[in-house]
C-alpha cells in the first residue's frame, strides 16, 4: 500500500489522541456549563427550547407550502394545456369565422384570452423563431432569457407536452411548451407557459423571513419573561443560600422565611426542620463536652491529688491511695460505657425487635432485679402480651431503674416491678418507698448528667436515667415518673403496641414477694401453701 507524496498514514496513537482532545473539550464545554447559575442555565434552556420549537414548525410550514405552492404552478400550467386543447378543437377563428386551420393563428388566439398569472408568462413560436409576445402589462417577459428561449425552439420537433423544470443563468422556471401542427400549415408553431419558480420561492421567503424575525422577537420576550419569572421562582432558594451562608458553628438561631406551599416552600420547611435538629444536636455536643470534662476531671484530679500526696515510704497511705484510684477509675469506666451506649442511641440499629412474651420477660426482670439489694421484691402483675421490642435495651432500662430504686430506699423496703398492656399501650413500671423525687427535679433527671437535689455524685454518673430515655424513645414510647417526697416513685415505661394484642388480661394476678436478695422467703400471697427458697433456684 502506497500513500500520495506529502501525506502520512493516521497512526492509532494520533487518532486517541484526537478522540481525547475532543472529549476533553465536551467535558470543558460541560463544565463550563455547569459553572453557570441556575438562573441562567433554566433561562437559556427555555429559549433554546423556543427555538427549537419555532425551527421545527416554521421548517415544516415552509416544506408543506413549497410543496403546495409547487402543485399549484403545475395545476395551472395544466389547466392552461387543457384549455388551449379545447380551444384547438373546438374553437372558431375569429379571423375566418371557420374552425383554426393555423396553428399560428390558434397560438395568437390562446395568447390573448390567457391572462397571465404574477411571475407568468408566455411566448409564441413558429418555425423555431418568436412570433408572438405576451402584452406589456405582464411583468415577466420570456424572451428576455435566450437559454429558455433555445430550450423551447428545440420543442418544436417534439410530439409530447410535458411540465419541466428549467434552470437558466437568470432564474429557475416551471414550464410547459405544447407543439402545434395542422396540415396545411407551412410552419409548426409552439406556445411556452412559464412560471418563474425562483421569484415565487422569493415570495415564500420573504413571508418565513418576517416569520423569522417575529420568531427571533418571541425568543427575546420569552428570554426576558423566563429571567424575570425564573428569578421570582428562585428567590426563596437565593434566600435560603444567603442564611446557609450566615449561619456558623455558633450560631444556628437563624431560619429561612416560608411562604407559600409550592415545592421551594416545603424545602424552606425542610431545611429549617434540618437546622432545628442540627441546633439540638450542637447544643447537645456542647452539652455532652462540657458534661463529660467536668465529670472526668473530677476523678482525675482526686487520683492526682492522692498520687502527689501519698507517702510511698507508708505502706497504709500506698493501700488506701490505691483503693481511692481504683474506686475513681472504676467510675470513669462506668461513665465512659455509659457515653458509648448514648452514642450508639442515634444508630438505626440501636434496638434489634422481636416479638417477646412480655410476661415471661417481667418475671426475668424480676429474677434479675433482686440481687440488686435486700429489698422486698415484688411482682405486681405480669402481662400476658407478645410484642416486638428489643428485650435486652428493654431490660437494661428495666433494671436501671430497679437500680435507682435501690439507690434511694432503705434496705427491707418494698420494690414492685410489673407490666401491663391497655388501651394500645404496654406499660411497664418499676414502684419503690424509696425517698422521692422533688417536683422541681422531676423534669432534670431524665436530661444528661442529671441528678436530683437529694442526689449525690457517689450515687452515679447522672446518665442511667437519659439512658432509659434514650432506649424508650428508639422504640417510639415515653418514660415518666411520679413521686412525692418522703414517700416514693414509680417509673413508668410507656411503650406502642403495633396492631391487635392477643392475652390482653383485664385482671390482676395474684402478687408475688421475695424477702431479701441473699435468700429468703418466698411466699404466694393469699395461699395458705408457703415454701423457703435460695436464690440459685430462681426469684420470681
Amino acid at each position: 500500500m502506497t500513500t500520495p507524496p506529502g501525506t502520512h498514514p493516521a497512526s492509532p496513537a494520533r487518532e486517541q489522541s484526537r478522540a481525547g482532545g475532543r472529549l476533553r473539550t465536551l467535558g470543558a464545554l460541560v463544565t463550563n456549563w455547569s459553572a453557570l447559575p441556575v438562573r441562567t442555565r433554566v433561562v437559556a434552556l427555555l429559549v433554546f427550547l423556543t427555538a427549537v420549537a419555532l425551527l421545527l414548525s416554521g421548517a415544516t410550514a415552509y416544506a408543506l407550502q413549497r410543496s403546495g405552492m409547487a402543485r399549484q404552478v403545475d395545476d395551472s400550467l395544466t389547466r392552461s394545456v387543457q384549455e388551449f386543447r379545447i380551444l384547438a378543437q373546438e374553437g372558431i377563428d375569429p379571423a375566418t369565422g371557420e374552425p383554426f386551420s393555423a396553428s399560428d393563428q390558434l397560438v395568437f388566439t390562446a395568447m390573448q384570452r390567457t391572462l397571465p398569472a404574477q411571475h407568468e408568462g408566455m411566448l409564441g413560436f413558429q418555425d423555431g423563431e418568436i412570433s408572438w409576445t405576451a402584452s406589456s402589462a405582464v411583468e415577466l417577459r420570456l424572451e428576455s432569457d435566450p437559454e429558455l428561449v433555445r430550450w423551447a425552439a428545440d420543442q418544436l420537433g417534439s410530439d409530447q407536452v410535458a411540465i419541466q423544470t428549467i434552470t437558466t443563468a437568470q432564474t429557475t422556471y416551471r414550464a410547459v411548451a405544447v407543439p402545434i401542427h395542422f396540415d396545411n400549415d407551412s410552419a409548426p408553431s409552439l406556445m411556452l407557459l412559464a412560471y418563474d419558480f425562483s421569484a415565487e420561492l422569493g415570495d415564500l421567503d420573504s413571508t418565513f423571513l418576517t416569520y423569522g424575525l417575529v420568531g427571533f422577537g418571541v425568543m427575546i420576550v420569552v428570554g426576558v419573561a423566563g429571567w424575570l419569572l425564573v428569578g421570582r421562582l428562585l428567590h426563596p432558594l437565593r434566600i435560603l443560600q444567603s442564611t446557609a451562608a450566615e449561619i456558623s458553628g455558633t450560631d444556628l438561631r437563624r431560619r429561612v422565611p416560608v411562604s407559600g406551599q409550592d415545592d421551594v416552600a416545603e424545602l424552606a420547611e425542610t431545611f429549617n426542620e434540618m437546622l432545628d435538629r442540627l441546633q439540638g444536636a450542637f447544643s447537645s455536643q456542647r452539652q455532652l463536652l462540657d458534661d463529660v470534662g467536668h465529670e472526668l476531671r473530677t476523678p482525675i484530679t482526686i487520683v492526682q491529688g492522692h498520687l502527689e500526696l501519698q507517702d510511698a515510704e507508708d505502706a497504709a497511705d500506698v493501700r488506701e491511695v490505691r483503693e481511692i484510684a481504683l474506686d475513681e477509675l472504676d467510675r470513669m469506666r462506668l461513665l465512659v460505657d455509659d457515653l458509648v451506649t448514648l452514642a450508639k442511641s442515634g444508630r438505626p440499629d440501636f434496638v434489634d425487635t422481636e416479638p417477646t412474651d412480655v410476661g415471661t420477660l417481667t418475671r426475668d426482670v424480676l429474677g434479675k432485679a433482686s440481687p440488686l439489694g435486700p429489698r422486698i421484691w415484688t411482682l405486681d402483675h405480669a402481662a400476658d402480651v407478645t410484642v416486638s421490642l428489643d428485650a435486652q435495651r428493654i431490660t437494661q432500662a428495666w433494671l436501671q431503674l430497679a437500680s435507682n430504686a435501690v439507690k434511694y430506699s432503705e434496705e427491707g423496703s418494698k420494690v414492685s416491678l410489673g407490666s401491663q398492656a391497655l388501651s394500645g399501650t404496654l406499660r411497664l413500671w418499676v414502684r419503690d418507698q424509696g425517698i422521692g423525687i422533688r417536683p422541681e427535679d422531676r423534669e432534670g433527671i431524665f436530661e444528661r448528667f442529671g441528678r436530683g437535689s437529694n442526689s449525690t455524685r457517689a450515687e452515679g454518673s447522672g446518665l442511667g436515667l437519659n439512658i432509659v430515655t434514650a432506649i424508650v424513645q428508639a422504640h417510639g414510647g415515653s418514660v415518666d415518673v411520679q413521686s412525692a417526697p418522703g414517700i416514693g416513685s414509680t417509673f413508668y415505661i410507656d411503650l406502642p403496641l403495633d396492631g391487635p394484642v392477643d392475652g390482653l388480661l383485664d385482671g390482676l394476678p395474684d402478687v408475688t414477694e421475695l424477702d431479701g436478695a441473699d435468700g429468703g422467703h418466698l411466699r404466694q400471697v393469699g395461699s395458705p401453701v408457703s415454701k423457703t427458697s435460695h436464690p440459685k433456684d430462681g426469684a420470681a
